[in-house]
């Protein structure tokens, strides 16, 4: 079978260490990659891991399992696809970082790859789709590792937590269960809530503001139950070029029997700001100060409140 070989490159203003860390550190992919939803951790060793990667591909979210190596003195991170979709027959590469003068690097990305059968037609669809993913893929990772490293002012995380005399599966219940928000949460105005694959959701929804405008956003959600949902906006509000974030649903104490449990319900968000947007939101003298301090009360309020209707519907059950 034939075997086709690629390779793409880019120079980012960041040291070729802090390169390799983003990439290596798969929490954070949703940050630097745009198509990637969410990562975890399915084995890890010293040196090998494997990856479970859910990302969008034309709109569409998928969900995939890869195997990779990781070579931190040499930069060098190693990937293969375990289980190809057609028309791929198997597709792996290597992530190659490095030092150039100045705390900068080059990012060299390889492709290996092969088609279902050799037939031309699915060799030609994969070398274009490689070749399109290679180029946005880099250029996203140049922007977002510069930004990352130019001003980590502009990227902060926070959580609110609330404890609960009920089940982990009933709060998980009351979050999954986004459909039912507008009738459930008085911020939230309407929803649109798809699941065409079990536990891979996309949740359209409007928000009310404070000041009564209406707002509305995109994410995509992994639900993992009855402990963790983790999501990533990506229609966004101004203020904002990244939201990420998971509720996770942790018992912490269990009851005795015929009494319920404890469980703490926990929302938490990672932030990238818009600086590009402070002043015609905020005003001409708003500062990024500010503007931590508007998002973040923002998030948390909406959070404070989910968590508090949820709260009483876990203690109802």
């Amino acid at each position: 079978m034939t075997t086709r070989q690629v390779e793409h490159e880019i120079t980012v203003a960041a040291p070729a260490a802090t390169v390799y860390r983003l990439i290596a550190e798969v929490e954070n992919w949703p940050r630097i990659f745009p198509p990637t939803l969410h990562v975890d951790h399915v084995e890890k060793g010293e040196h090998s891991e494997r990856i479970r990667i859910w990302a969008t591909a034309n709109g569409e979210a998928k969900q995939w399992t890869s195997r990779r190596t990781l070579d931190p003195q040499g930069l060098r991170i190693g990937f293969r696809q375990e289980v190809s979709t057609p028309p791929v027959a198997a597709m792996g590469g290597t992530w190659l970082i490095e030092p150039l003068a100045g705390n900068s690097a080059r990012i060299r990305l390889l492709h290996d790859y092969r088609a279902v059968d050799d037939d031309p037609a699915g060799l030609k669809w994969i070398e274009e789709a490689v070749e399109r993913n290679s180029r946005a893929e880099l250029a996203a990772l140049k922007q977002n590792v510069e930004l990352a490293v130019a001003d980590e002012e502009l990227t902060f995380s926070f959580e609110d937590s609330v404890q609960v005399h009920g089940s982990a599966k009933d709060l998980y219940d009351f979050v999954n269960e986004a459909g039912a928000w507008a009738e459930r949460l008085p911020h939230v105005a309407s929803v649109r809530l798809q699941e065409d694959t079990p536990g891979l959701q996309s949740l359209e929804m409007d928000t009310r503001a404070k000041d009564g405008s209406v707002h509305t956003t995109k994410s995509y959600r992994v639900c993992f139950p009855h402990h963790k949902i983790a999501y990533k906006q990506v229609t966004l509000p101004a203020l904002m070029s990244l939201h990420t974030g998971h509720w996770t649903f942790t018992e912490t104490t269990g009851g005795a029997e015929g009494t319920e449990g404890t469980t703490t319900a926990t929302s938490q968000h990672t932030v990238v700001l818009n600086t590009a947007n402070i002043a015609r939101v905020l005003g001409a003298d708003a500062t990024v100060a500010d503007a931590r301090t508007y998002v973040h009360g923002a998030l948390s309020a909406n959070s404070r409140a989910t968590l508090g209707h949820a709260k009483d519907y876990a203690e109802k059950h």
